[in-house]
């Protein structure tokens, strides 16, 4: 039996991020250089994107690449960039209704693929089913220090006073203000770690780890963490009790 037939449509998660890793080591297992492996995510990327929107997903956030990324050598971060060039294709965003976004330091990449992310990001403005927002050049550690840094300046030119900065104002100066806080994250290769994405938006996040390379990772291995997800009781800080209380009334 299928995962799929296991889950309940009614309660899928509004907003599932993901730590796509794996790709280097996947390649390497089989002979192949790191960048046959990051080739390989690029189609796990529109296999899950797609399966993301039928199942119900409203916000779809790929950890792309990382600030930390960037101390990689020369020639795969290259590589990476004419991949994610080549692998923006507005056709399936408008095929599907699915809206494009990006979060993070965007001025550091090249120009080319800038002008490739913010033409799709204008062009697919107006689709409604889901939003895939890919992380590019991100980390929460440069996110929040930009939020401090806007935040201060609002301080210091009189326009707030610091006893009003609370964690909604926070929020409203992260990258991420245009969507909820991510349901469910999912991290792939067997690591167990956040590894500096979206820190301040999973503090009640569900977190599922799994095994599987990011391009071994299926259809089957997606309803399976949405699955996994589902079976877990969110009490946001209450007890049992109250949850049960509030979902029942």
């Amino acid at each position: 039996m299928s995962y799929k037939e296991l889950i309940d449509s009614t309660r899928i998660p509004q907003h599932v991020a993901i730590i796509m890793d794996g790709n280097g080591r996947w390649a390497k297992q089989r002979g192949h250089k790191r960048s046959y492996g990051h080739q390989a995510g690029a189609e796990t990327v529109h296999i899950i994107t797609e399966e993301a929107a039928k199942l119900g997903v409203n916000y779809l956030t790929l950890y792309t690449f990382s600030t930390e990324n960037w101390n990689r050598p020369t020639d795969e971060i290259n590589a990476l960039m004419g991949l994610l060039f080549d692998s923006i294709e507005e056709d399936t965003f408008m095929k599907n209704n699915i809206r494009f976004r990006v979060i993070g330091d965007t001025d550091k990449l090249p120009n080319k693929v800038q002008e490739r992310l913010n033409a799709c990001i204008e062009h697919t403005s107006a689709n409604t089913r889901m939003c895939l927002v890919l992380a590019l050049s991100y980390s929460s550690r440069w996110e929040l220090t930009e939020a401090m840094r806007r935040i201060a300046l609002q301080v210091k030119q009189g326009t707030l006073a610091p006893e009003d900065i609370d964690t909604s104002l926070v929020a409203q100066n992260l990258t991420t203000h245009f969507m909820p806080d991510p349901d469910l994250l999912i991290r792939t290769g067997g690591e167990l770690r956040l590894s500096n994405y979206l820190l301040w938006q999973c503090a009640y996040s569900e977190l599922y780890f799994c095994d599987t390379y990011w391009p071994d990772f299926r259809q089957e291995e997606f309803y399976r963490a949405i699955y996994a997800y589902q079976q877990r009781e969110r009490r946001f800080g209450k007890t049992s009790e109250q949850v049960n209380v509030i979902h029942y009334k």
